[in-house]
């Protein structure tokens, strides 16, 4: 095993950018919900440095971004409403799973670790994509951007994920591919590790400093 995960109990893994590359799903949604709206499509590039934050933060970027100026609420609204509909009708037919993810999953697991998803997407949208790759049976715990009062980078959903299951944050691993995670680690109390291919704004997330870096997460069994 890496040497960064031998003395933990816990592993805490974000899902979009990390486990899978949902982005192509995501433009998608996107894209048609700011056509519903009457506005130009963004493509999926530019949706790629905007993922990260939220579905929320998501459609107020690509708004913003489109019509040049900040969105009123009553748009944004409706325009987000829109976006989880379309999102929800199609959440998977694009994404892909990154390579060593499965196998690093597995290896865990086998290896007596328990693991949990903290991701900001929506609750909703977890279970139909772990299901669709075969992976509901990984996680011993979810948790979604909306499941608790704060998202990441806010420490709190690791902080809850370690408390659930008794352990200290010493014992605990946070892995992302983001600013976000490796903040949301560090303020727990976590250590942290970095994936670099996913989405962090157009940055490195080694600027982040995460404890370690690893190309794939095959790397840690």
């Amino acid at each position: 095993m890496h040497d960064l995960v031998r003395d933990i109990r816990l592993v805490a893994f974000d899902l979009d950018g990390t486990l899978i590359d949902s982005v192509p799903d995501l433009a998608v949604a996107v894209d048609a919900a700011l056509e519903d709206q009457g506005v130009a499509p963004v493509g999926e590039a530019r949706v790629r440095d905007w993922v990260g934050n939220g579905s929320w933060r998501l459609v107020e970027r690509a708004l913003e971004a489109a019509l040049e100026r900040p969105a009123d609420q009553g748009v944004l609204e409706a325009c987000h409403a829109r976006f989880l509909a379309h999102y929800h009708a199609s959440p998977v037919e694009r994404t892909r799973l990154y390579p060593g993810v499965r196998e690093a999953l597995e290896g865990l697991i086998a290896h007596g670790l328990s693991l949990v998803l903290i991701t900001n997407k929506p609750q909703a949208f977890i279970a139909p994509i772990l299901e669709h790759f075969a992976l509901n049976d990984a996680f011993a715990l979810c948790l979604g951007g909306d499941s608790l009062d704060e998202k990441k980078p806010h420490p709190a959903p690791l902080l809850h994920a370690a408390a659930h299951f008794g352990l200290s944050p010493e014992a605990c691993l946070m892995v992302g591919d983001s600013r976000h995670d490796i903040e949301a680690g560090k303020r727990a109390g976590f250590r942290t590790l970095a994936v670099p291919y996913g989405y962090n704004h157009g940055e490195s997330v080694t600027d982040s400093g995460p404890d370690a870096v690893v190309e794939s997460l095959s790397e840690l069994v």
